[in-house]
């Protein structure tokens, strides 16, 4: 297989990569065709999938939006992925020019889009690192040129909790970063779930499995569950609830689409 210009030396190319197969739903170019058949072959069991890839993203920047005309400029995007259009920096900066924003990821090819896309930019910047490691995005020199921890940060978990297993204990790196902003910090979460799928469990369990054969299991929660790693906030209204309930924005109907509400959202604030 060909590597393409854009894909960083050191990647393996043959093996399908959570991030790439996002950018695919999105209907971005920077994926490989191992991304994209294992897209198909979720998608055979979830169409909606891309809606529900468009849902997740609609909600985070209505939940952008949000944070800052509740006065925060400052933003660390935690499983960023690959840069697409109305990213993070792109949302708040329309509304506060000075907004400041890290974007982490541990995937290289992430990592090398952001860099170039941020390339020159001053207020905002990239680190390799993982959820799952804490101290190294708090450590990380870009983190402290740009966060003020002093000033409430919007801390975003979109979309990337689920790919975190129990065992790992995921809500522990949510506590220890959310331990470590200030008051009127900001939580900005999604996260897969069985309820509001408009298909059945046994069909959305055969996309599920799909991600565990790829070896990046993706783990549904219940309500329940997810509510959990808003501990240490108080959830803002309308509280946790289905991505497009949110604070839409749309006009009444505009959200036609089932599978937009598939999964759950929510922004909890740190007293």
């Amino acid at each position: 297989m060909e590597r393409p210009a854009w894909a960083p030396q050191g990647i393996d190319i043959t093996v399908p990569s959570v991030s790439r197969i996002y950018d695919y739903y999105l209907g971005g170019s920077h994926n490989f065709e191992v991304d994209r058949e294992a897209a198909r072959r979720a998608m055979a069991h979830l169409p909606g999938l891309p809606k529900i890839m468009q849902a997740n993203r609609a909600f985070m920047r209505r939940a952008v939006r949000y944070a800052v005309s509740e006065g925060v400029t400052q933003f660390l995007d935690i499983g960023s992925g690959i840069p697409t259009f109305g990213s993070v920096h792109e949302v708040a900066r329309a509304l506060a020019p000075e907004a400041r924003v890290v974007y982490v990821d541990h995937d290289p090819v992430a990592v090398a889009h952001s860099e170039a896309v941020l390339d020159g930019d001053p207020l905002a910047s990239v680190v390799a690192a993982d959820l799952r490691k804490p101290a190294e995005i708090l450590g990380a020199p870009a983190f402290g040129e740009l966060i003020d921890l002093d000033r409430p940060v919007a801390l975003l978990l979109v979309a990337v909790l689920h790919f975190i297993e129990d065992s790992e204990n995921p809500a522990a790196p949510v506590a220890e970063l959310l331990d470590a902003l200030a008051p009127g910090s900001m939580l900005i979460l999604t996260h897969a779930a069985y309820e509001h799928i408009p298909t059945s469990r046994q069909e959305a369990s055969g996309a599920v499995d799909v991600y565990r054969d790829i070896r990046n299991p993706l783990v549904m929660r219940t309500a329940e569950e997810i509510a959990r790693f808003f501990d240490g906030t108080a959830l803002v209204e309308p509280g946790l609830v289905p991505m497009a309930e949110w604070r839409p924005e749309q006009a009444a109907g505009e959200e036609a689409d089932p599978y937009a509400n598939s999964g759950y959202a929510g922004v909890g604030r740190k007293a």
